[in-house]
């Protein structure tokens, strides 16, 4: 069975009027009009919505059981109306984001929020990846965008943008270990201690450290081992700040925590729609 739109906005505007001469007012539409969609929407139901015996307009009990769906219906009415404008505008169902862990959780969130807003129907998809893994998913069409630290080259394919906003990498330690209470430290000290190292999964140009390494594909992987005591490890100091629960110590070593410069990148390959664009533009414009 086929309710116009017309007849199911009239019906529910006619409940927040109270009356049909309110309803007409609201819609910009004569008050007969008004009244025949409704008792055209009663004719297709088979009962009436509305008593007829009083000044305003009340429910009859099957009108305050089918008010619910009735508002639904033009809710999703409306977002096929919005989606539709959005895909004739070009606008992509889709965007996914592959970022590095050293892009601050608290940047990320503001970008989420103001894309949730922009953009209602666009769905999104976020990926953790690192270095050549992020470059392996854009490449491959997997992800449209890539926030990762700035590389020395990058496939000619791929097209960069550099970030005022920048992450900071410490070394760290569980605190309970013995060389915590050391105040000032060297690299060398580190030597007889396991190194929890970030290892991708592409492995393209891997740097191994000496000695005994454990490595993970994210850094959340590591700061747990870091945290359970397995050895030390490089890691984003906002993720410490935010997940290590005050179970890591900074080590006191010079040169470090690191400044890290980080860039958003994509193929040139695949055309960004308006959606992935806006989010490029915002990812350029963010400061500290």
């Amino acid at each position: 069975m086929y309710y116009s739109p017309e007849s199911l906005e009239a019906f529910v505007q006619s409940v927040a009027s109270r009356s049909f001469s309110g309803a007409a007012r609201a819609l910009g539409k004569s008050q007969s009009t008004i009244s025949v969609a409704v008792s055209s929407l009663e004719d297709h139901l088979g009962f009436a919505l509305f008593e007829r015996t009083s000044r305003h307009l009340v429910l009859t009990e099957e009108g305050r059981r089918v008010l619910a769906q009735v508002r639904d219906i033009l809710a999703a009415n409306r977002r096929l109306d919005d989606v539709a404008l959005r895909l004739a505008q070009g606008i992509e169902p889709r965007v996914t984001l592959a970022i590095s862990d050293h892009w601050p959780a608290g940047h990320h969130d503001r970008l989420l929020s103001q894309f949730a807003q922009m953009f209602t129907e666009v769905e999104f998809e976020c990926l953790i990846a690192e270095n050549e893994d992020v470059i392996e998913l854009l490449k491959s069409g997997r992800a449209q965008l890539g926030l990762i630290t700035k590389q020395p080259h990058l496939p000619t394919e791929l097209v960069s943008r550099s970030l005022a906003i920048s992450g900071h990498t410490g070394i760290y330690l569980s605190k309970d270990h013995p060389l915590c209470q050391q105040s000032t430290l060297t690299l060398d000290d580190l030597k007889g201690i396991r190194q929890l190292q970030l290892n991708t999964w592409s492995r393209a140009g891997i740097q191994r450290s000496e000695g005994l390494v454990w490595s993970a594909s994210s850094y959340i992987l590591l700061l747990d081992m870091a945290q359970q005591g397995f050895g030390w490890a490089k890691l984003p100091c906002w993720m410490v700040d935010y997940f290590g629960n005050d179970s890591l110590t900074l080590l006191p070593l010079a040169g470090w925590p690191q400044k890290i410069n980080l860039d958003i990148i994509w193929s040139a390959r695949h055309t960004l729609g308006p959606a992935c664009l806006w989010m490029v533009d915002q990812l350029t414009a963010a400061k500290d």
